[in-house]
């Protein structure tokens, strides 16, 4: 019995001794990570900072003042992509200085200057502007935007807004490319532009501004954004590349001339101006765009398409809309043979045009 008294007081005592020993571990150890965690200076640092990209481009984006006379009616982003012969060049969208007859750029020191419109042009929203060389400290470097991948990271520098907020730099990622986006342009024409899409912040006062890649070159030119309530983060930029193909001719003042196909066109969905024009569409149609009216004399008079007619095909390119129809002329030149396929009558044609400059 006295065994077994003494055994209990045992355990008794070696769970006591446990117990205190683990308590004091615990309230020592604790104790000492609070003191090392108030007294240690911690040194946070950051790999992915872009500062130098930035600061390549950075000077070399200007705000584009457009004025009606003498009074600004809007705003917008530049870059300057160019300095020789005393001048410098920048781009911006046509949106940003199309309603002006004079504008004004600000430069990131706050320096403004007179600025002088060579060209422009509405289908590709394209403008190019020159200033005195004197005022041009950084010229953008030009980059390729065939050879962005989704996923790949982008930024813009802009004045979303007004110039209060010049020199805002936003981040995101190349969220999809070879977007086909339908516009209506300010003549009122469907249009379809390819367009690079980001999540990059773009707002208004932005267009016209540069997109670039992480290392500080431009591969896009920002122009537009999906404005719903409910959604957010979806801007489009123009690609560099296609913008390119333009700014040579545009910076000479040359117009830039597209071919004509001398057709008046009619979406397959505008009931009520296809009954205005007396054209009805059977249940059998297909998909394409109605020709409403034909140009005397024009490619399409000489090549017999007629009113009613449904062209579903431009060469090897199927076309559902007005705005694609465009898209899909425009990559032809002035003089080209095209191939078009139409509908009339039950039937699919095909037929060759020649095409002619259009003035539109």
């Amino acid at each position: 019995m006295r065994k077994k008294i003494l055994t209990i007081i045992i355990i008794i005592l070696a769970i006591a001794l446990g117990a205190f020993s683990t308590y004091f571990i615990l309230t020592k150890t604790n104790a000492g990570v609070r003191t090392i965690y108030n007294n240690k200076n911690v040194n946070i640092t950051s790999n992915d900072s872009i500062n130098e990209s930035i600061n390549k481009v950075y000077d070399a984006v200007v705000v584009v003042e457009t004025l009606r006379d003498d009074t600004a009616i809007s705003s917008g982003t530049g870059f300057i992509y160019k300095s020789e012969d005393g001048k410098g060049y920048l781009i911006t969208n046509n949106h940003v200085i199309s309603q002006g007859n004079n504008f004004n750029v600000i430069l990131s020191d706050g320096q403004s200057a007179e600025a002088e419109l060579l060209g422009n042009d509405v289908y590709s929203d394209l403008a190019v502007l020159s200033i005195d060389e004197k005022y041009v400290t950084t010229v953008a470097q030009i980059g390729s935007s065939s050879d962005m991948n989704i996923g790949d990271t982008v930024f813009t520098v802009g004045a979303p807004l007004s110039d209060e907020y010049s020199g805002t730099v936003t981040k995101g990622i190349i969220s999809g490319k070879d977007r086909m986006v339908s516009v209506t342009l300010g003549s009122g024409a469907d249009y379809m532009m390819n367009v690079l899409q980001t999540d990059a912040s773009i707002n208004p006062g932005n267009s016209g501004g540069p997109l670039c890649n992480i290392n500080g070159e431009v591969i896009g030119i920002n122009s537009l954004k999906l404005v719903e309530d409910e959604v957010e983060g979806i801007g489009f930029a123009i690609p560099m590349d296609e913008a390119m193909v333009y700014v040579e001719q545009l910076e000479k003042g040359d117009e830039i001339q597209r071919p004509m196909l001398g057709v008046s066109l009619l979406n397959t969905t505008d009931s009520y101006e296809l009954y205005l024009s007396g054209i009805i569409l059977t249940r059998n149609s297909p998909e394409g765009v109605v020709v409403g009216s034909v140009t005397d004399d024009s490619p399409a008079d000489k090549s017999g398409l007629e009113k009613g007619d449904i062209i579903t095909k431009l060469g090897d390119e199927e076309v559902t809309s007005r705005a694609e129809l465009r898209y899909q002329l425009y990559k032809y030149k002035i003089g080209d043979k095209m191939n078009v396929t139409y509908y009339r009558d039950g039937e699919s044609h095909d037929v060759e045009v020649t095409l002619d400059e259009s003035l539109e």
